[in-house]
């Protein structure tokens, strides 16, 4: 654990996630057979909490567990990953569950029932709000009552606490909500939600480069695009950055997008740049997908930093140190996913 750093603040959902391997992800009215069931922790604001602990920086969240027998799991788990739960209260009734079938090379559906989620409300917040004063940087998603979000939002901009907002589940905002919000980080089913405020699923048509720019007309200072097995694209402050996903053997791709935010975040905090930052981010992203369940994937620093460097080794680097595609074949199979 570092010493003399502000935390990184995590407000979010924390749930069990049941997860169920299947040939397929079923369409609507078809029923599959599972091969393999498990239960990991999980929960977005959960994940990006842990996989900030797991890379070794101070992280505290704010969030609610049910009365049920998963809401004392669920902290065990929280706690034994190194994440202060001392913003985390218990709430009556049933915790947070997220219903996940994954396929065969790691594409995932996922349903979240929220549960306990639903009592991160404003006030309770307003309780914890010492404890977002005194970050170095706050994570939010949507799982979460989006009220919450935006007077989150409105505290981090009274303090200047930069504020990271992973927009998922796709919902309606508030208006001025993105105007304080210093990094949007969706994945391209839900920045085609926010480009064409709802009408459209996909971003046909759209370059990365014009769905940043059209999402930076909307408030925030900087996007992280997360596109899947093509990587990620960056904009912000005159930086504009395509980069690309790790070669790795994917076997679960949940979470990834959790893994990639909160080690950006980490890597701010640790002074790097913002294109270090992302690649760092993407190596934690790539990594995250080669292990299977969504918190038990997270990785340490030791093995995002040694993914980075064999990946640099086998990509090379551009004149701005962006990892690169080889006209050779990778030595790996697959795409690491950042989503």
């Amino acid at each position: 654990m570092l010493t003399g750093q502000k935390p990184i603040v995590v407000v979010g959902s924390i749930n069990l996630d049941l997860v169920t391997k299947a040939e397929h992800i079923p369409v609507v009215g078809e029923t599959v057979l599972g091969d393999e069931f498990q239960m990991h922790p999980g929960g977005k604001g959960a994940n990006q909490a842990v996989a900030i602990a797991r890379l070794g920086y101070p992280v505290r969240m704010i969030g609610r567990l049910g009365s049920d027998l998963f809401g004392g799991q669920l902290r065990v788990d929280l706690q034994s990953s190194g994440v202060d739960l001392s913003g985390v209260e218990e709430a009556d009734g049933p915790s947070g569950v997220a219903a996940i079938i994954v396929a065969p090379h790691g594409e995932n559906c996922i349903v979240v029932t929220p549960g306990a989620n639903v009592h991160v409300s404003p006030e309770y917040v307003d309780l914890h709000a010492e404890i977002i004063r005194n970050a170095g940087m706050v994570l939010t998603q949507l799982e979460i009552p989006i009220e919450t979000v935006r007077h989150l939002a409105e505290i981090c901009h009274r303090h200047g606490v930069p504020m990271m907002l992973d927009p998922a589940p796709a919902q309606k905002l508030p208006p001025d909500l993105l105007t304080h919000i210093q990094w949007f980080t969706p994945n391209e089913t839900e920045a085609a939600f926010y480009v064409s405020s709802g009408l459209h699923e996909t971003l046909d048509g759209l370059t990365p480069s014009a769905t940043a720019h059209s999402l930076l007309t909307q408030g925030p200072r900087g996007i992280l695009l997360k596109m899947g097995a093509r990587g990620a694209y960056l904009a912000t402050d005159g930086i504009e950055e395509y980069l690309n996903a790790i070669a790795v053997e994917a076997i679960d791709t949940t979470a990834a997008g959790d893994a990639f935010n909160g080690a950006f975040a980490v890597g701010l905090q640790l002074g790097k740049t913002v294109r270090e930052s992302a690649r760092f981010a993407v190596a934690a992203a790539a990594h995250s997908v080669t292990r299977p369940g969504a918190q038990p994937s997270m990785p340490v620093i030791r093995e995002v930093e040694k993914m980075l460097e064999n990946a640099l080794l086998t990509s090379g680097t551009d004149a701005h140190g962006a990892i690169t595609a080889r006209s050779t074949e990778p030595q790996w199979k697959g795409k690491g996913v950042v989503d």
